[in-house]
């Protein structure tokens, strides 16, 4: 039995017209001879009915009274609904399908409600239902604990409900189906330039992925390379020949000539920094923790301590900080640009380029940090779309 696992996001099965586009992908992996296991996530985006914030919304959303577990059962009925609706769509096509909830698939999670942990995927109910069906459709985002009560794993869940059942099934693939034809050297919105790539490694998509790129969540590419299943980033309107994205190993078809594969940004961050003894910086930080603050693009040097949040912690940091009588600078509307490559390693020069373009535009680079693989900027977000056109013609332009 060969699996082909075929992710289609809430715009991919949002109306007749969008699961018909996937019906086609869907039909054409069949006639190929494989089993399909579709995941899909609820229908539309916020708006759309049964939209997961539209569930939220019936319930008052983040000021809900219900607990979590009932936040769950709520939001879960997205993903069912998305499920049964395109498995009849499948059967009226002549395509043998069944609709299968998280706990019917066999994907059992802690009791982390809103926010639960795959704990284990047990196939044998995969390969039950494919004796029956050559397309089985899953719930994407859920799954149950394993007394059977119904639990949702997280924002892009249904990206890693995608690369666990491939993974689980060893997959000879994981298409990720959405809006647009797979990863660009930047977001085209913001870069006229802007390239297709062909293939990109792991690592690259998931540190452009973490830094603003939402074409796939992080974690479904994590899980996927730990698995060594490729995965490929699809348009759902565009013709099955058309293949996409690749995303694999660095040793397997992935360009190593290139340092730079991507330019991806965050907007929204505000900056704080904090003149610190060693005593300040840890009361700094355990404030943050207690309080259940993320900061982001971190920065400690005697006497200093920088870091950044995102616009809707700002107010509550502000107030904790003032409350702790801890002197803080802060600066508003801040974007956070990330240039990311494996063949930046060991590679000279390319900070050099970067400091280089963004000064030839008068940008000032507020903060920087860099990984193997990522250097990180700070720029105002006035500068945003200048810094990242500069960068993508120093860097992309040419490949």
């Amino acid at each position: 039995m060969t699996i082909m696992v075929q992710k289609f996001g809430g715009t991919s099965v949002q109306d007749d017209e969008s699961r018909r586009a996937a019906l086609k992908h869907v039909k054409y992996s069949v006639d190929k001879g494989y089993q399909v296991v579709v995941v899909v996530s609820a229908i539309g985006r916020q708006g759309a009915p049964y939209a997961t914030d539209s569930l939220l919304g019936l319930v008052d959303g983040e000021q809900s009274l219900l607990s979590n577990r009932e936040l769950d059962m709520i939001v879960s009925v997205g993903e069912t609904i998305s499920a049964a609706v395109f498995s009849e769509l499948l059967n009226k096509e002549g395509i043998k399908a069944a609709a299968l909830t998280g706990q019917d698939a066999g994907v059992e999670t802690n009791d982390e409600f809103q926010n639960a942990k795959v704990v284990n995927i047990n196939t044998d109910l995969i390969y039950e239902a494919f004796s029956t069906a050559d397309v089985l459709v899953v719930t994407g985002f859920q799954g149950a604990t394993s007394q059977g009560q119904t639990t949702t794993i997280g924002r892009g869940g249904s990206d890693t409900t995608a690369a666990l059942l491939g993974a689980a099934l060893d997959a000879e693939r994981v298409d990720i189906f959405t809006d647009v034809s797979g990863m660009m050297t930047a977001d085209p919105r913001l870069v006229t330039k802007a390239k297709f790539l062909e293939t990109v490694s792991y690592e690259e998509v998931a540190n452009m992925a973490h830094e603003g790129a939402k074409v796939i969540h992080p974690r479904a590419v994590e899980i996927a390379q730990q698995a060594h299943v490729p995965v490929r980033i699809r348009s759902t309107w565009q013709g099955p020949e058309e293949m996409g994205t690749l995303v694999t190993d660095r040793n397997l078809g992935v360009k190593h000539y290139r340092s730079v594969t991507g330019i991806a940004h965050v907007t929204g961050l505000t900056q704080f920094t904090i003149k610190t003894n060693n005593h300040t910086a840890k009361d700094v930080f355990n404030l943050m923790a207690d309080n259940h603050l993320s900061v982001d693009f971190i920065n400690i040097s005697p006497g200093k301590v920088i870091f950044n949040l995102l616009s809707d912690d700002v107010d509550k940091a502000k107030r904790l900080l003032l409350e702790a009588k801890i002197d803080v600078s802060i600066l508003a509307n801040c974007a956070k640009v990330s240039i990311v490559g494996a063949g930046m390693t060991g590679t000279p020069g390319v900070t050099s380029k970067i400091v280089t373009a963004l000064a030839e535009n008068d940008i000032n680079i507020l903060q920087t940090t860099d990984s193997y693989t990522t250097i990180w900027i700070l720029v105002q977000q006035d500068d945003l779309k200048t810094a990242v056109n500069a960068l993508h013609e120093v860097f992309l332009n040419n490949i």
